[in-house]
């Protein structure tokens, strides 16, 4: 064998690893891809309104911070109002409790964090102050919830109970021209 047979041979020998460490890495990759695309994948994102959340002990959204005896317990009442235009404004009401954005995703401290608007059982969003314009609400009756939450997304509870206040919307059936 000649020389630069053996170098031809060499170099398809090299080029024959890379493409089998080629092939490793691109399965990887696509089971990785199909993984998430499964619904499989670890981490997701609490603002995303249609995702469904999985109630583990591990994701503090969805654990309760009880009020510990002696701190003032916080209350949330709500009052919707139509909007001259069109839509209703959402006014949120507390008491013990003040509206802490820049504190968000912190460690959890008494009297303060945000909360969380759900409108027919769907979260919608974060409220990081007391007013908020809803739009979009079908005809019929909306139900309209928060909760106060903690820094750390808990949900502040007393006695086992959440902190929350719900009030139900009736929207007119739109007039047909």
């Amino acid at each position: 064998m000649s020389c630069s047979q053996k170098h031809v041979l060499s170099d398809l020998w090299q080029l024959d690893r890379m493409f089998k460490r080629s092939l490793l890495i691109l399965a990887t990759v696509g089971a990785t891809i199909l993984a998430n695309n499964a619904g499989m994948t670890t981490a997701h994102n609490h603002d995303t309104p249609s995702e469904p959340h999985s109630r583990t002990s591990a994701d503090p959204h969805h654990q309760m911070r009880e009020i510990p005896a002696g701190e003032p317990i916080p209350s949330v009442k709500l009052a919707v109002h139509p909007d001259t235009m069109r839509g209703y404004n959402l006014k949120v009401q507390t008491t013990n409790f003040k509206f802490a954005p820049e504190e968000v995703n912190k460690a959890a401290k008494p009297g303060e964090g945000h909360a969380h608007l759900y409108v027919n059982g769907k979260k919608i969003t974060r409220l990081y102050s007391s007013w908020y314009y809803l739009d979009n609400l079908k005809p019929g009756k909306n139900e309209i919830r928060v909760s106060l939450n903690a820094n750390n997304h808990q949900v502040l509870a007393h006695n086992g109970k959440m902190i929350e206040a719900t009030q139900i919307v009736e929207v007119p059936a739109q007039k047909q021209n």
